[in-house]
């Protein structure tokens, strides 16, 4: 098929009815905690892809791609390579056609994700450290075996599939006045801003990219596809040096703007949509709701594509500790003590008095040669925030301790 013959209206339509045979129905969440971050009187909804079918997005634009394909195309079978979301959306689309699915994934690859996706029963191939060198191995593959390779978003097949996003969005509130697309590749960015400006021009998309791998905004300053050196952020799904190159152009006329967020911000809202929402979304779904405070808008409906949910628990333990010592709900402080029976007691009593939490406790007895004049007492404590902390320390200065921070680690 003709890439003309996709992101056009009527391949929109098309796709928004197509993916409905297999994605679930994720409604629009209005949020109070997060329209309070955006203020101004904006009014904020989450669009909660992380609920969706494989945990993500992806499964869209794959069912799409694969159900455009000539009967010829689907029996000689599709490979992709992938090490997330993307894998396990060919997979299940494969399996909904009967179709024989290859997917190549790097060797490093966690268990859990390689088990998952051939549980969906495609064949996995694991090769090369990284996405890139797993890339070329799938597309040599494609190239002698005759598979169909169908790319993670430089597709505009798999762009329109992702489209439909933006479809169930303006048929649940036809009023919005902006959407908010994480960007990785720009596949869903692509679909989503597309369409966008073909049914409502006057609604704003922007796109979020993670700070240490905006391969995005680069590109839209140059004017032309951008490679970066290299890329660093906790948002994996989105770690990506180079924007589709086929995509660019629907990327560069589409999007109103591109933000950036830092890996912290990111931290901080994982603990937001848990504690006020309930639901777990992976770093790369954070980044709408992570760029809210960056806007200057008043009274807007924004729309936030929350992309996948898909974070291993190693990780998401990682992610709740960080963000837990970031906003000095955890820390660690240490205090000198004379070598005296009773000591720890009257530490504990003023701890107590101020409502800390003891964690852990850790006292060392060789901190200074003279054990008479000092031993130290390291003492970690859940506080309820940054001004409840300050409480904790300036009780102990007032009763002759001299507390110092020191890194936290649980």
């Amino acid at each position: 098929m003709e890439s003309k013959e996709y992101l056009t209206l009527k391949a929109f339509e098309e796709a928004a009815e197509k993916v409905r045979e297999v994605t679930l129905d994720t409604k629009l969440i209005y949020s109070d905690y997060f329209s309070a971050v955006a203020g101004n009187g904006n009014k904020v909804y989450l669009k909660p892809e992380n609920m969706q079918r494989t945990g993500a997005y992806k499964i869209r634009g794959a069912y799409f791609r694969i159900s455009r394909m000539s009967d010829e195309e689907r029996a000689k079978g599709v490979i992709t390579a992938s090490a997330g979301n993307h894998a396990q959306g060919v997979a299940y689309a494969a399996k909904t056609y009967g179709v024989k699915a290859v997917i190549v994934m790097p060797t490093t690859t966690p268990l859990i994700k390689v088990n998952r996706t051939k549980a969906l029963g495609a064949e996995v191939l694991l090769y090369g450290d990284i996405y890139d060198e797993a890339c070329e191995k799938a597309m040599e593959l494609a190239e002698s075996e005759g598979y169909t390779f169908v790319h993670p978003f430089d597709d505009e097949g798999v762009a329109t599939g992702q489209g439909s996003i933006a479809w169930e969005i303006f048929k649940e509130q036809p009023l919005t006045d902006m959407i908010m697309v994480p960007v990785g590749g720009g596949g869903l960015a692509t679909g989503v801003a597309t369409l966008t400006k073909l049914l409502h021009p006057n609604t704003e998309v922007v796109a979020v990219e993670p700070e240490g791998a905006a391969c995005l905004k680069a590109s839209i300053e140059a004017r032309s596809v951008v490679t970066l050196p290299s890329v660093s952020t906790i948002a994996d799904g989105t770690a990506v040096k180079t924007p589709g190159g086929k995509i660019f152009p629907y990327l560069k006329k589409n999007l109103d703007s591109v933000l950036t967020v830092p890996d912290e911000d990111l931290v901080a809202s994982f603990l937001d949509m848990v504690e006020n929402h309930k639901m777990v979304v992976e770093n790369s779904g954070l980044l709408t709701v992570a760029a809210l405070k960056q806007l200057k808008c008043k009274n807007k409906k924004i729309v936030c594509i929350l992309s996948g949910g898909n974070m291993d628990v190693i990780t998401m333990s990682s992610v709740v500790q960080q963000g837990l010592i970031q906003r000095d709900r955890i820390f660690t402080v240490s205090v000198l003590l004379p070598d005296k029976p009773g000591q720890l007691q009257k530490v504990a009593g003023i701890i107590a008095q101020e409502n800390g939490n003891v964690i852990k406790l850790e006292h060392n007895q060789f901190v200074s040669t003279n054990r008479n004049a000092a031993v130290e007492l390291r003492i970690t404590l859940e506080a309820f925030g940054t001004e409840h902390k300050e409480k904790i320390l300036d009780s102990l200065e007032k009763t002759g301790y001299k507390p110092k921070i020191v890194r936290t680690t649980l």
